[in-house]
């Protein structure tokens, strides 16, 4: 055994380490024999110097071994997610994992929540009165294989490293690392036993990766080392350069969802990116011959309210209330104060500043700057303008749904700041840039 310092030199000097030697200081990481300034240096180093194809696998696997790793081999079907790099209106796993299940795919999807300007799924679900986001492992499996599909949170014991190296990231600037990033993300999806996987990476103002060339290089990373681990991915590039959803905040984006399943309303942009998401899902799993099969059946799951079906079973069985497709006003919180934010004069929206949309929900305490930090599931903003829309008296910018003044007169400024207007038809980029199955990462 070396000593970590050793290890540490190695890396610093531009050596590709030895497995033995990530799978040893990853080990000391996550018992507490490597020190905080040891894991921040190697981070460092790391962030310096890079990693080849062959040690981010190792390091990925590494990570994943550093605590239980479960196994959904019994199921009758495959074992597949999602996982989004992050923005805003980004509701896609309630939909999706519903869809998929209904396809005859299974859906253990382990999520997180929200920091910053971006929602997390976790978030949205507390909002639902009853549902249990941390399960134990025995309810968690007997909802993933009589529902199809069970939507939880991280558990300690799953890549107890990466926790641990995540915190000492995120105070030392090495957060963005691409070698780190992927193992971060990609350690989780493999505790998790999947036998698919499709990375949804943002791109645009919103975005975790804003630049375009930064987020193909993750997604192409995530490819190269997932498929490395043993573990089949597919990426998708896709536009966070406005909210995805016209919803952001908690329980109103739980409620865009419902109206999704439901087919209440289903807008274009958001519909898109579920299929396009999901049909890469059942690709994975072999569950349709090619995307066009595989997009057909997405589609026949939410036209024939079997997805919905899906939804409400997956809901009842982890605690919440049976009717909430039925009667989600009954169920969920509203904010007292609900009024439109208007442009000063009739225009067209050229483009948004989605980082600042999320910014005013997090202005009314529907978002966390410090992992702490409280959320109100009531507040948040609907029927968010997109790129394109001509505003006026019956269009607004959006409507914010406030817990009290202070709140809503907070929300309206950061909102009215976030959209950049003027006149004539703006262009648009596409909506799924780029798809990638494999990597180009030597």
């Amino acid at each position: 055994m070396k000593l970590t310092q050793e290890i540490i030199a190695a890396k610093r000097d531009g050596w590709e380490l030895p497995e033995a030697d990530i799978r040893q200081i990853v080990a000391g990481i996550a018992d507490h024999s490597v020190s905080e300034g040891q894991a921040a240096a190697f981070a460092m180093a790391i962030f310096f110097r890079d990693m080849s194809a062959k040690e981010r696998v190792a390091l990925t696997l590494a990570m994943r071994d550093s605590g239980t790793v479960l196994n959904w081999d019994d199921l009758p079907g495959p074992a597949l997610d999602k996982h989004s790099t992050g923005g805003v209106g980004d509701t896609v796993s309630l939909p999706l994992a519903a869809a998929v299940a209904a396809c005859g795919g299974y859906v253990p999807m382990i999520s997180g929540r929200g920091l910053g300007h971006t929602g997390g799924t976790l978030d949205k679900l507390d909002s639902i009165p009853g549902y249990v986001t941390q399960p134990d492992n025995a309810l968690f499996r007997k909802v993933v294989r009589e529902q199809g599909c069970a939507i939880i949170g991280q558990t300690d014991d799953l890549a107890p490293a990466d926790k641990r190296l995540y915190a000492i990231r995120d105070v030392t600037a090495t957060v963005e690392t691409i070698p780190l990033l992927t193992s971060s993300i990609l350690s989780k999806k493999l505790a998790a036993g999947l036998h698919g996987l499709v990375m949804d990476v943002k791109y645009g103002s919103g975005a975790f990766l804003p630049d375009y060339r930064k987020g193909l290089a993750l997604a192409d990373a995530l490819v190269g080392v997932a498929n490395g681990a043993g573990l089949p991915t597919t990426a998708l590039m896709t536009d966070m350069d406005e909210p995805l959803a016209t919803a952001a905040g908690n329980a109103l984006e739980v409620t865009y969802a419902l109206d999704h399943l439901t087919g209440k309303r289903r807008e274009p942009r958001f519909h898109a990116v579920t299929v396009a998401l999901a049909a890469e899902m059942l690709l994975l799993g072999r569950l349709a011959a090619d995307i066009e099969d595989a997009t057909a059946k997405i589609e026949a799951a939410f036209a024939s309210g079997a997805a919905a079906e899906r939804f409400a079973r997956m809901i009842a069985a982890l605690g919440g209330p049976a009717d909430l497709l039925e009667k989600p006003a009954k169920h969920l919180a509203a904010a007292p104060i609900v009024r439109a934010v208007h442009a000063d004069a009739a225009a067209i929206v050229q483009s948004v500043d989605t980082r600042g949309v999320g910014q005013a929900v997090v202005a009314l305490g529907g978002g966390r700057t410090r992992p702490q930090d409280p959320i109100d599931p009531a507040v948040g903003i609907v029927a968010l303008a997109g790129v394109g829309d001509t505003l006026g008296p019956d269009r607004p910018l959006g409507i914010v749904h406030a817990r009290d003044e202070d709140g809503f007169e907070r929300a309206k400024a950061r909102l009215r700041e976030a959209y950049r207007l003027g006149e004539g038809a703006p262009e648009r980029g596409a909506l799924v840039a780029e798809r990638i199955t494999e990597s180009t990462h030597a």
